[in-house]
């Protein structure tokens, strides 16, 4: 969907200043302290001993202090603890998609499910893949820490209808342009 872009600066420049007060996991590397019940499901429900967490602040206190390791595993951490947790998919969903500009110029905006607005751009990669087993596609946008935002159904409606086939690196395949970079959706063939 494209809005004015404007609205989306504006979103984007909010967005960069709220990163500003992200706490700085990666010098925090306390030992781990054990696991937690908590799990984020598919759907992007934080549950907390089977219960759903209703209290949105609290959801994205949580995810400002998450962040994946190299074994793959999620934990939640503090300077001085470390707390293992269950992700089912993604920890985070992207709920929209924008485009500011068009073709090569074009930057794609998406917002998670907890406020954040993020550019798509070489910091913030975008990765269609498909789920193990399944040919049902899998869209990504890497954030931070590890960890990824996938896009829901209607953002990714809304990056289907920006994509263009195009050859930027001598194969030519279906994608899409953000802040000049093209990410390949598919391969012609």
């Amino acid at each position: 969907m494209t809005q004015k872009p404007e609205t989306i600066a504006h979103q984007v420049e909010s967005a960069k200043a709220e990163s500003r007060e992200l706490p700085p996991l990666e010098k925090w590397n306390p030992e781990l302290s054990g696991n937690i019940d908590i799990v984020i499901a598919r759907d992007g429900q934080w549950l907390f001993e089977g219960r759903p967490i209703h209290r949105d602040a609290l959801v994205k206190m949580f995810s400002n202090i998450l962040r994946r390791e190299d074994d793959g595993e999620y934990y939640l951490v503090t300077p001085v603890e470390k707390w293992r947790i269950t992700v089912e998919d993604t920890p985070l969903l992207a709920h929209s998609l924008h485009a500011i500009g068009e073709g090569n110029d074009q930057v794609l905006v998406v917002t998670t499910n907890t406020g954040e607005t993020i550019e798509i751009g070489a910091t913030h990669p975008l990765r269609v893949g498909t789920y193990d087993g399944s040919d049902e596609p899998r869209p990504v946008v890497q954030v931070r820490h590890g960890l990824e935002a996938r896009l829901v159904t209607a953002a990714y409606y809304d990056l289907a209808e920006l994509v263009t086939e195009d050859s930027p690196e001598g194969e030519t395949g279906l994608g899409v342009w953000s802040n000049g970079n093209f990410y390949k959706i598919a391969a012609n063939g």
